[in-house]
């Protein structure tokens, strides 16, 4: 039995063996996450939009503190990090996106 699921905009299956009598264990660490275009028709409503592609990187030796949190939900008012914004995104979009954590 094949149980549908999409990861990252691709379609992926998992698929139990035929021989499998006992039920499987519950997975861990398997999150799907959905981002849905905003009425604009894209993810990032305002944030450096004249850039063609917008990537930031971080060396972690750079980190003031041994935790940061980075935004994925592309509502943060202090892009890139995370600023909880995305706890009001999720309520009004029915999404499940959370910070990367990056660890020193």
């Amino acid at each position: 039995m094949a149980t549908p699921f999409l990861a990252a905009a691709c379609r992926l299956s998992v698929v139990a063996p035929p021989t499998a009598q006992a039920p499987r264990p519950a997975r861990r660490g398997l999150v799907a996450v959905r981002a849905e275009a905003g009425a604009g028709g894209g993810i990032n409503p305002a944030i450096r939009k004249e850039e063609d592609k917008v990537v930031d990187t971080v060396l972690t030796g750079e980190l003031a503190k041994p935790l940061t949190a980075y935004c994925r939900c592309w509502r943060s008012g202090t892009f890139p990090l995370c600023d909880g914004t995305h706890v009001k995104h999720n309520k009004a979009t029915g999404d499940n996106v959370g910070p990367l954590l990056v660890k020193k």
